[in-house]
This record gives C-alpha cells, sequence and structure tokens, in this order.
C-alpha cells in the first residue's frame, strides 16, 4: 500500500487536514495530469493536485498497526 501526507490545503481545507496520512490509490491517468488519488475516512478515493502531498514510506509493523486502527 501507498501512502501520502498532506503538506497543503488550500482550496480543500473542508476535505483535507494538513500534516495527515492518506493512502493512495495508482491511477496513471491521474498522475499523467499532475493529480493523485487519496483516499479519505469513507473509503472513497478523490483526484487532487500532487504538489499538495508528499509520499511517505512506513515501516511494515507501523503500516499493520495503522491499518488495523
Amino acid at each position: 500500500m501507498k501512502w501520502t501526507i498532506c503538506i497543503k490545503n488550500t482550496g480543500f481545507e473542508a476535505s483535507l487536514e494538513t500534516r495527515k496520512l492518506y493512502t493512495v490509490e495508482d491511477d496513471l491517468k491521474a498522475q499523467a495530469h499532475g493529480m493523485i488519488r487519496v483516499v479519505d475516512e469513507s473509503g472513497e478515493g478523490y483526484l487532487y493536485p500532487a504538489q499538495m502531498f508528499g509520499p511517505i514510506a512506513l515501516q511494515n509493523t507501523l503500516e499493520s498497526q495503522l491499518l488495523a486502527a
């Protein structure tokens, strides 16, 4: 699973929280347009500008704990 952290939420303050981790769905078409598909609390994936996020690599144990939470 891929993870990202929101580093900027300008224009999307109601939808995104800065410094919050989100899971990422692979979407090559979105990536080609500079977008990223992140999954919110509802389990739905939404497109946002990729520059609003930074990739995160998690250790397996931490990832397991986050997924179980």
